[in-house]
Parts: C-alpha cells; sequence; structure tokens
C-alpha cells in the first residue's frame, strides 16, 4: 500500500511539469473591451495572429466593448487562471476603472504579462480656430479660461487624460465635451464645433494631411516615428510635457508561473519581428515590451498612479 503511493506520487509529481509544458493545448480566447476596427482590435489582431504562430494555437479575439473596457476587464478578472483567457487593456486598469466606474476589481485581480504598444497622442485644432501655432493656442486658452473646449473619446480614455495634463502645464482651463469615440470627437474639430482635440495618429494624420485640422505636436518628449514630421509639444515651449498611452496583455490573478512566463516569451519574440512592428506602425503604435512583468506591472503602476491623480484634482466624473 505504501509502495502504491509512493509510486502515484511520484507519478503526480512528474505529470504536472508535463501538463503544463503542453500549453497551450487548445485555443486561446483574448477578451478586448474595444469595438472591432478600432485602436484596440486593430493591435489584438497583430499580436494575437503573431502569438498564435509562435504558440502553435490559435489566440481568438473577443470584442467586449462597454462602460470604458471595464466590462471587458470584470469578465478577465473573474475568468479561470489557466491561460486560455488573456485580456487587453490599459492603464485605466491601475486606478482610474475604480474611481469612475462601479467596478469590483483591482489591480491586483490580474496578472501582467507584458506591455504591447506605446503611442503619442497629437494635438489637432480647428482651422476655423484660427490657431496655427502651439504659442497661440497656450495665450488664447490664459486669456480665455474656461472657453476654450476639446473633444474627447470619453470621460477617462487617454485623449481626456491628456487634456487635463495639457490644461495642468499650461496653467488653464478649457471645457471638456466627450463624445461617443474619438472619429466623431475628432470629426467636431474638423467642423469647428470644439477647438481642439487629442487624437490617435493613425485618427488624426490623415485628417491633418487632407487639412481639415491643423496638428499642432505630438504628446511624447522625442518625435515619434506613428506621427513623422509632427514636432513635439516638447520643443515648442512645454519642456518636459510627456504624454503616451499604451496596450498591455493581462490574465487572471494567480497565472500559473509558467504559463505566464510562456505568454511573455511569446509576446517578446513577435514584438521582435520587424513584421509585426511595421504593421503596429500603421496603426499608429510602436512595439514596446518590458524585459520582465514584473517591470511592467512597476511601470503601469507608477503611471496609472499618475493619471488617477489628475482624474481626481479635475474632479472627473462620469455621468
Amino acid at each position: 500500500m505504501k509502495l502504491h503511493c509512493i509510486a502515484s506520487a511520484l507519478l503526480l509529481g512528474l505529470s504536472a511539469p508535463a501538463m503544463a509544458s503542453d500549453y497551450p493545448a487548445k485555443p486561446i480566447r483574448l477578451i478586448v473591451g474595444y469595438s472591432p476596427s478600432g485602436a484596440g482590435d486593430g493591435i489584438a489582431r497583430i499580436v494575437a495572429e503573431a502569438m498564435g504562430k509562435e504558440l502553435g494555437q490559435a489566440i481568438v479575439v473577443d470584442n467586449k466593448p462597454g462602460a470604458g473596457s471595464t466590462l471587458a476587464s470584470t469578465l478577465l478578472s473573474r475568468a479561470p487562471a489557466d491561460g486560455y483567457t488573456i485580456g487587453l487593456a490599459t492603464g485605466t486598469l491601475y486606478g482610474i476603472d475604480q474611481h469612475l466606474y462601479n467596478v469590483r476589481y483591482t489591480p491586483a485581480d490580474f496578472t501582467p504579462i507584458n506591455r504591447l504598444t506605446v503611442s503619442p497622442l497629437v494635438l489637432a485644432v480647428s482651422p476655423k480656430s484660427g490657431i496655427t501655432q502651439l504659442k497661440d493656442l497656450v495665450a488664447t486658452a490664459k486669456a480665455r479660461p474656461g472657453q476654450l473646449n476639446y473633444s474627447s473619446s470619453g470621460i477617462g480614455g487617454s485623449p481626456h487624460l491628456a487634456a487635463l495634463t495639457f490644461e495642468r502645464a499650461i496653467e488653464a482651463t478649457m471645457v471638456h465635451i466627450p463624445f461617443k469615440g474619438g472619429a466623431p470627437a475628432l470629426q467636431a474639430v474638423a467642423t469647428g464645433e470644439v477647438d481642439l482635440s487629442f487624437g490617435t495618429a493613425a485618427s488624426v494624420l490623415p485628417l491633418g494631411r487632407q487639412g481639415v485640422v491643423k496638428m499642432l505636436g505630438v504628446t511624447m518628449q522625442q518625435p515619434s516615428a506613428v506621427a513623422p514630421g509632427v514636432p513635439t509639444l516638447d520643443s515648442q515651449g512645454l519642456p518636459g510635457f510627456e504624454f503616451s498611452f499604451w496596450f498591455g496583455l493581462f490574465g487572471p490573478a494567480k497565472l500559473p508561473p509558467d504559463v505566464q512566463a510562456r505568454l511573455v516569451a511569446a509576446s517578446s519574440k513577435v514584438l521582435a519581428d520587424p513584421q509585426v512592428q511595421e504593421k503596429l506602425l500603421t496603426t499608429g503604435n510602436e512595439a514596446a515590451p518590458f524585459a520582465t512583468p514584473a517591470a511592467f506591472n512597476a511601470w503601469a503602476a507608477e503611471a496609472g498612479k499618475t493619471q488617477l491623480e489628475r482624474v481626481k484634482n479635475a474632479n472627473v466624473k462620469v455621468e
């Protein structure tokens, strides 16, 4: 009897690593809190296709938009921690979601895997505003506090946070007009309904090249490959101005370390592929993985803390 128990224990001990080494043995679900054809969806599909080939199993994108992407994050937080459900998320996971929405998850309910991309936003103004340079915009905002208005893709989203960062940098306030998505927000700039907006490079550049909006600058301190020829705000009189938005890959809490490591290795490898990098650039994003999940998590937590403070200071609320 003892020999049988010992033999069974040995078999169990040997089978656990063997089972883990088989991961993934079936398709993986990637929950995306954005509609098809949006920026997040585009990134998800590029990375899912490449990682699926690397892992030998399909990664199926499952779009679950709604409530500022918190619906998708809620589903991910409740998923089995077996590596067969992962999710795309942004920095709002680190505090803003909890502040603006009635969610029950916290950052501890997720396992960080890797940052996928990082990108600046582009500051666009309406040609009807008469503003052609950043210094003119700053001067106008200071001279007419609370009179200039700006659009965004929604409360608490990256364009909104970029505008809050801009207000803080120029020490002037503007009026926020949220829209349901980046496209209508930028269309409002083009028609002159609003004065300005911060938008993704993929959304703003075509409008800027057509002359329907005026591009004043990008929000990262260094010139960006996603917006060639567009100067930085930093170089035009706002030294140190920096705002970027990012997308990362996460699993539910308590994801097995070996499964996490497999996903980290696969994501890092595909993000180093020049073909994947080129595809991401066409969506207005640069591949930007971290060396380790711990480094990614530490960076994301600090960035999330900064953004949350700005939202609180501006008394931002979801109506």
